[in-house]
């Protein structure tokens, strides 16, 4: 007869006990509030609270001499019939309707070319993205200097094949504008190329070989392939490029101060004279709004109008 050992009973840990899905989820979104805080304040501080200022201030005659008087929508009424208003809003709209295309067809352009493989190519695309990481303000005074009459190596180059404004580049009604949206164009090209060249380096290779063997040729693919495929990518840019456009101060102020005979005042500029020198703090609150509505509706025609074109893939 044999006996056998009974094993000693082994006592297992008691269950933990499970926090309260409601609790761990609270504690989680405390710990999220506390790091937004700062954030948050810091964008009521300075982006919220002026935004409300100014929406008060456009409603009102005030000129930091006596206090705000209400007046209602007496500003906003005097829009209509202020010329001045009126050439602004000309300028500012001519200024985007060139430079956003322009900017946006260069940056696929450069994007396109920076992509193949050659000598050279590190360079090249620092080169054009370089003038984006510079002060606008520094920008502005070297073109300055390049389309002076007299100094300007530019417009010596002109002068070379007869092309010589009476007045000098900025000083000529005629070619003002011009000048300056030529600065804008050069400054921010290089930002939106490196999106663009983002987005091509993200197209699978499969694809252009798919297209290739189906008899494409370059144009096809580029037309059936690549500007498909970048829909997401030229949303971007055209939205930003145009909020760009349409808030454009730093090279113009620089350049031309607005002239010559307020040929190149946009809007923004506008607002600064108005509030700066001639001290209407409401009347310059009230055309930042109409810029502000100007840009909102803007860019949600633009953004619905490119959203039905996007592929995915």
């Amino acid at each position: 007869m044999t006996t056998t050992a009974e094993r000693p009973a082994v006592k297992l840990p008691p269950p933990k006990r499970r926090r309260p899905a409601l609790r761990v989820s609270g504690r989680r979104s405390l710990t999220a509030w506390l790091f937004l805080t700062p954030t948050l304040l810091i964008l009521i501080a300075f982006t919220v609270y002026p935004m409300v200022q100014a929406l008060y201030l456009s409603f009102t005659d005030y000129n930091l001499i006596r206090a705000a008087e209400w007046v209602g929508i007496d500003n906003y009424t005097e829009l209509l019939s202020d010329s001045a208003f009126w050439n602004a809003f000309g300028n500012t709209v001519l200024y985007a309707v060139v430079v956003t295309p322009v900017t946006v067809v260069l940056a696929l352009a450069f994007a396109l070319m920076l992509n193949q493989a050659f000598h050279g190519r590190a360079f090249a695309r620092t080169a054009i993205f370089l003038p984006f990481i510079v002060s606008l303000g520094i920008i502005a005074i070297a073109w300055a200097f390049l389309l002076d009459p007299n100094i300007g190596l530019i417009s010596h180059w002109l002068s070379l094949v007869g092309i010589v404004p009476e007045q000098g580049w900025l000083s000529d009604p005629r070619y003002a504008m011009a000048a300056v949206m030529i600065v804008g164009v050069w400054k921010n090209v290089g930002f939106y190329m490196v999106i663009y060249l983002a987005g091509l380096q993200s197209i699978p290779v499969d694809m252009y070989e798919a297209a290739r063997l189906d008899g494409a040729g370059v144009w096809q693919r580029f037309r059936n392939v690549t500007l498909p495929l970048l829909s997401n990518q030229t949303l971007l840019v055209s939205v930003l490029a145009l909020i760009a456009t349409l808030q454009a101060f730093d090279q113009i102020y620089v350049m031309t101060r607005g002239g010559p005979f307020f040929r190149t005042e946009t809007l923004v500029m506008l607002v600064y004279r108005e509030g700066f020198q001639e001290l209407r703090f409401g009347y310059a609150s009230a055309i930042s709004f109409v810029l502000v509505l100007f840009v909102f509706i803007l860019s949600m025609v633009q953004f619905g109008y490119l959203r039905r074109k996007q592929v995915t893939y």
